[in-house]
This record gives structure tokens, sequence and C-alpha cells, in this order.
């Protein structure tokens, strides 16, 4: 009988697979480990509070000067333009908290969304997704609140609104639903296969802002272009205009675990490094072959 024989790509192959396992296995179990520490689950959700407060207080703010009334908004009008700009502004300031120091610590996830698929990605642990996603929902009202407070009643009037989104007219719930699904579902894919390289990871924070600032920019005036339950939650709440409310609450969601799940069947080879939008370890420093964090 002939010797049957390994090639040596496969082993490779396999080892390399075994190696990034490893490599998952032991950056979730770090992450558990620092969560059950006192205050620990606590502090990582706490940032995730003041980071979507930060987010959706800076939303409305853009929304208010760049769309309601000002000398800013009669210059740019309420065309293609006006989408652009605002699509440009708020992946700037994504990209921006995700690099900043409490989003390196957290993880920078702002969206129930990306928590949900870090966690479907085996890379974060499951305890923690409720703690991030109450956490989430409240930044959101709070940073609507403030905005509020801080900008006037300009805020609370068309056609700002609270930063309240709606799609366009004749849209049904079921194709809204859907286009937000596969809108989130792109982001998430995308951020997961660039996570799976220590070269691409740190490409992240921009690819995100990249991503989201380009939806918005050409889905704004068509499905609101969420792909973020909280970036809806606050401000329906405070405008209560709750029509298509629970669309854009589900819908992301639904995108988040397709998402994940069709990563993991063509990617099956290669794992996620990291739940840390930043593509980074706490300090900025490049997560290490041997540890990913």
């Amino acid at each position: 009988m002939p010797e049957s024989t390994v090639s040596p790509s496969a082993t490779e192959g396999s080892t390399r697979e075994r190696a990034e396992r490893t490599r998952t296995s032991q950056a979730s179990a770090d992450l558990r480990q620092k969560a059950l520490l006192p205050g620990g689950a606590w502090r990582y959700s706490a940032l995730e509070g003041l980071l979507s407060f930060t987010l959706l207080f800076g939303v409305t703010t853009i929304v208010r000067w760049l769309v309601g009334p000002s000398s800013l908004s009669i210059k740019i009008g309420d065309g293609r333009l006006s989408f652009l700009t605002v699509g440009v502004t708020v992946g700037l300031l994504i990209s921006a908290l995700i690099l900043s120091r409490p989003g390196r610590i957290s993880g920078g996830h702002m969206n129930p969304a990306i928590s949900v698929a870090m966690w479907r990605f085996g890379i974060f642990p499951g305890r923690l997704v409720i703690p991030y996603v109450v956490a989430q929902f409240a930044g959101s009202v709070a940073g609507v609140i403030v905005a509020r407070l801080v900008w006037g009643t300009a805020t609370e009037e068309p056609p700002v609104t609270y930063a309240v989104i709606h799609p366009a007219a004749g849209w049904t719930a079921t194709w809204l639903f859907a286009a937000e699904a596969v809108t989130t579902g792109i982001v998430i894919y995308a951020v997961g296969y660039f996570l799976q390289s220590p070269r691409l990871a740190p490409l992240v924070p921009w690819l995100a802002g990249i991503l989201i600032g380009a939806a918005i920019a050409l889905l704004g005036n068509v499905t609101g272009a969420s792909m973020n339950p909280v970036r809806q939650f606050g401000p329906a709440l405070l405008s209560a205009e709750y029509s298509f409310l629970w669309v854009y609450l589900a819908a992301p969601m639904a995108g988040a675990l397709a998402a994940a799940l069709l990563l993991g069947f063509t990617r099956r080879r290669r794992a996620v490094l990291t739940h840390r939008l930043c593509g980074t370890q706490e300090d900025g420093s490049a997560v290490p072959i041997s540890h990913a964090a």
C-alpha cells in the first residue's frame, strides 16, 4: 500500500489555522479576565456610553449646523452636497472616536451591531454584550438631550428635529429592513476582514469612517443610512417619531449576524485578531502575532 503524503502547503495552512484559533481564544480569555476584575465590566461599558454620547451629540450638532438654519447650511444647500458634507463630517467623527483613548480601551464599538458581531467572531466575551448595549443606548439618549440644551430650540424643530432620520417616501418596512441589513452587513464584513490581518487592522478606523460616510452621502436621502440602532434611538425618543424605529433597531443586528456568519464561512482559516476597532492594543502598539487583545 503506498504511503499517504501530506503536502507542505497543507501542513503550513493547518498550523497557521491552529495558531490563529489559539490567538483568538487567548484574546477572548484575556478580555474576560479583565472584565471580571473589580469594576472591569463597568469601566469598559462606561467608556462605551461616553463614546456613544459623544457620537450622538456630534451627529446632532452636525445636523443642527449643516442642515438646520445657519450660514453654513445656506451655502451648502439641501441637495446632494448636504448629504456629502454630513457624511464626510460624521465619518471623520467616527474615525476620531475609535482612535481616541476611550475608544482604544473599550474597543470603540458605539454600535450594538458591532458588539454582537465581535461576540460572534469569538473575540468578545458574551457577558459584556448586554452592558455594552445598555451603555450605548443610554449614551445615545444623553447625547441628544445635551445637544438640545447646548444648541437650543433649533435642535427640536424641522429640519433638524433631533437629527431623527426617515426613509424616502414610498419605502416599505420590508425594503428598508433589507437595505439597512445589507449596508450594515457590508460594513461589518469589511471590518472583520481587515481585523484578520495584522497589516490591515490599524486601517479599520479609517475604513469604518469612509464606509459609513459614503453610505450617508449616497443613501442618506433614500434609507436614512443609520446602520446603528443607537443612531436612531435617541433622536426618535426625543422627537417622539417612532415610524420605522423597529426597522432601524433590528435590521443592523440582523446584518451583523449575517456578516459574522458569512465571514466565518468564507474566511474560516483566518481569525479576527481583536475586537478593538482601532486595530491595535490599548496603548496604540501593534497587536503581536502571538497575542491578540
